[in-house]
């Protein structure tokens, strides 16, 4: 790990007060065939403090060139992790061409090569502080953006983000094509994604909602999207229902990717799964009701955690303690698997209740100074989650020294909405809300 690739809840406070409404434009080069790829970046931002300076994060082998307001920034001021900005203007902007490196550890744009036909397939995984390991950011939740993304890819690949997107040839060049994606809506640097390769695709409709499928195509003959779809699409009408809120994004697509560093994450419309939830055998109705749980956990978190976010992660363990109460919820009362309660209480409050007799118990709710110590306190949080499990306890969030499930109070006032919700009212549990960690 670069040892500047750390940021601090101080720096993070500073920076969200200084700077305002970024406005990014994404191009990645996914053509090469080598280890690293090419981003070019474009931000425009607002400086509350003119001549004031700051940085921006980007963990990469080098920056080819970067400019503020036309002006060229020293080569000194990036350290491997950041380049600092310095006599920032009113309103902003900063262009960098970078060179980045394909990742195999779980965290940024991560490629894999499938060894039964040797086709390459790429999934970005953000959570909590990688989202500049693809491109220069702001990487902090509080500061939203909106983001639009072009990718160069090989004809023969798809390429998912969080909105839809448009493919047109590279004049010129037959085996390039040119994906386009419009402008998103407000949100945070880590929930933003890009999914691409030859990915084995199946589409859908709920209402007004578009739904795709995505897995490898060695392993399409197993994908079982009726089931998939189905759960989709009650969980879809239960959130909506719950949070009195309908469905806020887009499209909604589930892609189920290779090495996968958890069991799933939340992105924005553009969900990614472990693909061992695409089962190669026959298994049992606990799988499949794990399958499930992990699904609508993740639909959960689309109001509660990505439409409404927290400032900081030290109030992790309420956005995923939340979004596995909701998935349950959801379960028992939306799909065919009815004993959701009974598999919580068993196999996670138990589990929970062990842990919080060990002498490493620690508060749920801990001070988290800076991203290195946002893990330390995620089993706390997450009750016995793993990396490789497929969604996170609810039940150390509940009291889990009594004898009752007791719903946590969140802290809405740390909350930060993409618009229109009231944060406040969005995130009580009321209505039910929901929580997430699958990374």
């Amino acid at each position: 790990m670069h040892p500047g690739n750390n940021l601090t809840r101080d720096e993070a406070r500073r920076r969200a007060a200084l700077i305002q409404t970024p406005l990014y434009d994404i191009s990645l080069d996914l053509t090469r065939d080598s280890d690293s790829f090419t981003c070019e970046a474009t931000i425009h931002f607002l400086c509350q403090e003119p001549g004031a300076e700051s940085f921006i994060d980007f963990l990469a082998p080098s920056v080819d060139s970067c400019e503020l307001n036309g002006a060229e920034v020293a080569k000194e001021a990036f350290n491997g992790a950041r380049i600092k900005l310095g006599n920032l203007r009113d309103a902003n902007e900063l262009h960098v061409l970078g060179t980045c490196a394909y990742q195999n550890v779980g965290a940024g744009l991560c490629r894999f090569t499938d060894p039964v036909d040797h086709k390459i397939y790429l999934h970005s995984q953000f959570e909590t502080f990688d989202a500049h390991r693809m491109f220069p950011c702001f990487d902090q939740p509080d500061l939203k953006a909106s983001f639009t993304f072009t990718v160069l890819a090989p004809n023969d690949w798809i390429v998912v983000s969080n909105n839809p997107g448009q493919a047109q040839q590279v004049a010129g060049k037959e085996n390039i094509k040119r994906w386009t994606f419009g402008a998103t809506p407000k949100m945070s640097s880590y929930l933003t994604a890009i999914v691409a390769g030859p990915y084995h695709g199946v589409r859908d409709r709920h209402g007004d909602v578009d739904l795709g499928l995505f897995c490898r195509q060695s392993l399409a003959q197993y994908l079982d999207p009726d089931e998939i779809f189905t759960v989709t699409k009650q969980g879809l009408d239960f959130y909506g229902q719950a949070y009195k809120y309908p469905y806020p994004f887009q499209k909604y697509d589930q892609l189920f990717v290779p090495e996968f560093s958890a069991g799933a994450m939340e992105n924005i419309g553009c969900v990614t799964f472990n693909e061992s939830m695409v089962f190669r055998s026959k298994v049992t109705e606990a799988v499949r009701e794990d399958r499930a749980n992990a699904i609508l956990h993740e639909m959960a978190h689309m109001w509660f955690g990505d439409l409404v976010t927290m400032r900081w992660w030290d109030d992790l363990w309420l956005n995923e303690s939340f979004a596995t109460f909701m998935s349950v919820l959801a379960q028992v009362e939306a799909t065919r698997f009815k004993n959701g309660w009974v598999t919580f209480a068993n196999q996670y409050k138990a589990g929970a209740r062990r842990q919080d007799q060990l002498p490493t118990t620690h508060p749920i709710a801990a001070d988290v100074p800076d991203i290195e110590s946002v893990y330390l306190n995620l089993p706390a949080c997450c009750g016995s989650w793993s990396p490789t499990s497929d969604r996170t306890p609810f039940s150390v969030a509940c009291s889990a020294t009594s004898n009752s499930v007791s719903m946590p109070t969140p802290r809405s006032r740390t909350f930060s909405p993409t618009s229109k919700p009231d944060p406040v009212e969005t995130s009580r549990p009321g209505q039910s809300s929901g929580s997430r960690p699958r990374a």
